[in-house]
């Protein structure tokens, strides 16, 4: 680690919405296998973000049917409209259990109810 040579300097990291969506994308990334309890090998991700609520949604699912053929996520889940209707999974990323797991027939009901 380098030492800071000068009681007058500070160093700054600034940056953009995309590169802040960028990390928050590549954190969790890092992580799902913390974060989801899965083999991160064996799923695939969808994810979006908000940001006029600052909300950020992120799911995983298997990538390959018992045949081996890839299964993609559902056309008629429209991550938009599923954020403003699910309620948050957890109140922090350091809680521990951060997700819950859904049907697509599940996820789909949310994006039906009127708004809450």
């Amino acid at each position: 680690m380098i030492q800071m040579h000068s009681e007058d300097k500070i160093k700054v990291i600034k940056i953009s919405k995309q590169a802040i969506f960028e990390f928050i994308y590549e954190k969790i990334i890092e992580s799902q296998e913390a974060y989801f309890d899965v083999d991160a090998t064996e799923v695939m991700d969808t994810f979006d973000i908000d940001w006029e609520t600052g909300e950020f949604i992120f799911c995983v699912h298997q990538c390959k049917d018992e045949n081996g053929d890839i299964v993609p996520f559902p056309k008629e889940i429209d991550l938009r409209q599923l954020m403003k209707k699910l309620p948050d999974t957890t109140l922090s990323m350091f809680s521990g259990d951060c997700y819950q797991e859904y049907s697509a027939d599940q996820l789909q009901r949310y994006m039906r109810e009127e708004n809450k």
